[in-house]
């Protein structure tokens, strides 16, 4: 039975890709995304029921139920928001017909492609999925056929592939330090083989392959320096995919990188993951809170704050034991949830208002104040205030690295706070402003963002116990 609940999980996305292609109207594919979606997460769910059963090519664990509940749901929830908001593209003449069975179908095939790599027990399976997802997003990130959606679509696909190919040569790195102990062919692959015998691989075949492996998958990942894709994808592109580049795919390469810390880890003669981790965390922290105070699009703002979160992420896993995990662990299901209900929000608030120009928009507490303090809150829980979730998980982080390294928690604090004044500084007067641009009320579902938000919420002050457990021994896993 866990086989079947695993396959599911595979083949719903599969399948609805397939039929999304050929169907066609509007209320159709749109439903059937949603149901799509909805089957998908509800299926993701009974993996904590159901004992999972893993293979050579499938593998479940305590690490990736984490990764796949909450892909699953929020792609879920961007199926939703994604209903209102590409019908108003339709109305306005941005996406044809032809084009909205293409952008149906590349979502669910995204959504298979990250589901895939998260349940991968074969390291180049796993390789094969992000890659997969990678050409899916470039894809949907040109779908306007405009100048500069065409641009960023490129940069995309330039600076991915070559990510992705780092990642490749660092994956074959690692079948090579494999092969003299567990012999040739699929057992040099398989990850649950691999972990078990790593300790006795070679440390210095396994050093070059992580840095490779770093460099490859921190590429996707939106690590500075090799983040300079993710700006202008999440500008140009449709904003469902900016909410699930930053609430999910960003994630899927994360983990595939902690599959690999894992597996170094176990080998003390090699170099220790943590160090590097923690000097790209740092590195995009600064660099990414300082970008905030010179964007002049809203939607390329935030993506500047997903890199400066994803940064804070890969520092608290990088500096490793239980709290920093569970830091880490926490903060990035907290980003993935606010950050998407952002773009919830800054998506119908650019339909509305005609333009992502941060200085042509203004006032919307007053002229839409559902969007507008929806968005403020959003706002809110992104920079760590209380009492939200991100706050929580900050603390954590930042009480966890003074206990080790004081002077890393001043560098930590002081990219969190340069970001907290850039964010309020540029929203302040799109909030509060003098109202501008047009003032016609948002035909937008506001129950995706608002689920998103009182969860943040909630997170902030009570966490079930259920969930502080399974954090807690993910955590331990991760070493």
């Amino acid at each position: 039975m866990s086989i079947d609940v695993l396959s599911a999980i595979l083949v719903i996305p599969a399948v609805s890709a397939a039929l999304l292609a050929i169907l066609p109207g509007y209320g159709q594919t749109a439903k059937l995304n949603v149901v799509a979606a909805l089957a998908t997460f509800l299926t993701s769910l009974s993996l904590f029921v159901v004992e999972p059963v893993s293979g050579q090519y499938l593998l479940v664990d305590d690490l990736n139920k984490v990764f796949i509940v909450l892909t699953t749901f929020v792609s879920f929830t961007t199926s939703v928001f994604s209903a209102s908001y590409i019908q108003h593209e339709i109305e306005i003449g941005r996406l044809t017909p032809t084009f909205l069975r293409f952008y149906h179908a590349m979502y669910q095939t995204l959504m298979f492609a990250m589901n895939l790599a998260l349940v991968a027990n074969n390291i180049g399976l796993m390789w094969v999925a992000v890659e997969v997802a990678t050409l899916t997003t470039v894809l949907m990130v040109g779908i306007y056929r405009t100048h500069e959606a065409l641009e960023a679509a490129w940069k995309y696909f330039i600076l991915g592939s070559v990510g992705i190919a780092l990642a490749l040569f660092g994956t074959i790195l690692v079948y090579m330090a494999a092969r003299p102990v567990v012999g040739e062919g699929l057992d040099g692959m398989v990850w649950t083989v691999l972990v078990k015998h790593a300790a006795r691989f070679d440390p210095a075949l396994l050093n070059v392959a992580f840095v490779f492996l770093l460099l490859g998958y921190g590429t996707k990942v939106g690590l500075a320096p090799l983040h300079a894709w993710l700006p202008d994808a999440h500008a140009e592109g449709p904003t469902p995919i900016s909410a699930v580049l930053s609430g999910l795919l960003l994630n899927v390469a994360l983990y595939a990188l902690l599959r690999f810390k894992m597996m170094l880890a176990v080998n003390l003669a090699a170099i220790a993951p943590g160090p590097l981790m923690v000097t790209m965390g740092l590195i995009s922290v600064i660099f990414a809170s300082l970008m905030l105070y010179r964007r002049r699009d809203i939607k390329r703002m935030f993506a500047y704050s997903s890199i400066e979160h994803m940064g804070i992420i890969v520092f608290a896993f990088g500096m490793g034991g239980p709290l920093a995990n569970f830091a880490g662990l926490l903060h990035m299901t907290m980003h993935s949830l606010t950050k998407s209900a952002i773009f919830f929000a800054v998506g119908h608030i650019a339909q509305v208002k005609g333009t992502q120009k941060i200085a042509d928009i203004g006032g919307l507490t007053v002229t839409n104040p559902v969007l507008g303090w929806g968005l403020m809150l959003g706002v809110i829980a992104i920079v760590g205030l209380p009492p939200l979730g991100i706050f929580m998980s900050e603390f954590l982080v930042v009480s966890s690295t003074f206990s080790h390294a004081p002077w890393l928690t001043m560098i930590l604090v002081l990219g969190i706070i340069i970001a907290l004044g850039g964010l309020l500084l540029r929203v302040g007067s799109v909030m509060f402003g003098e109202p501008k641009g047009p003032t016609a009320p948002a035909e937008a579902s506001y129950v995706p963002m608002f689920t998103h938000l009182a969860l943040v919420l909630m997170a902030g002050i009570y966490l079930p116990p259920g969930l502080v457990t399974g954090f807690q021994n993910v955590a331990k896993l991760l070493g």
